[in-house]
């Protein structure tokens, strides 16, 4: 056991599942794996990220399978099949019950395009966080990974990195920028330290 199993779900593009594959790649996610890739939405660009890397996708749709009860044992049921240790949200639109997230405490990552506390919560999500930092005026805003709890962008924070708003930034422009200068390289360094953490804790375990 030298490696984490890590599962990112996801809901779209999976630009921010690339990051983490990209990293993986380079060498700089050593201590996990990506394992399985979870989307919520069938045909979504993530999954072709996915099969391109060669790793296994599946989607898991909470239409389809009519209940948040349904729909969270179809990811159970996944997540042991792959025997995953971690999960990651990557721009997952869902919203896991806190049947679920009680399951895996301190296991899910998630990562935030603001400084949480600001522009979090119920949501927020997406360019929606932008627009509110924009309107707001604020000079700086970035990213937050953080722990998953039942209290949406609630969970204990990770990292933190700050990106700065230009005087012509539309919400679109802001995006891009605090996905590349902050959430690309936020995201596979917290998935490097936790998975790290996990297996130190296996090695003290099987002691």
């Amino acid at each position: 056991m030298n490696c984490v199993n890590i599962a990112v779900f996801v809901s779209g593009g999976g630009t921010n599942l690339q990051a983490l594959l990209d990293a993986q790649a380079a060498g700089k996610l050593t201590s996990g794996k990506i394992s399985l890739v979870i989307s919520s939405q069938p045909g979504a660009y993530a999954l072709q990220r996915a099969a391109n890397a060669g790793v296994p996708g599946h989607v898991v749709s909470r239409k389809e399978t009519g209940s948040q009860t349904a729909f969270e044992a179809g990811i159970q049921a996944l997540l042991e099949e792959y025997h995953i240790d971690l999960i990651i949200l990557a721009g997952f639109m869902s919203i896991l019950s806190e049947g679920f997230t009680s399951r895996w405490p301190e296991r899910i990552l998630n990562v935030h395009p603001s400084l949480i506390p600001s522009f979090c919560g119920k949501g927020m999500y997406g360019l929606k966080v932008h627009e509110a930092a924009l309107e707001k005026g604020v000079k700086v805003t970035g990213a937050t990974v953080h722990f998953v709890n039942e209290i949406p962008d609630g969970g204990r924070i990770l990292l933190q990195k700050a990106v700065e708003i230009q005087p012509d930034d539309t919400p679109e422009t802001l995006q891009l920028r605090v996905m590349q200068q902050a959430e690309w390289l936020l995201l596979p360094q917290a998935a490097q330290q936790v998975s790290a953490n996990i297996l130190k804790e296996k090695e003290q375990n099987h002691d």
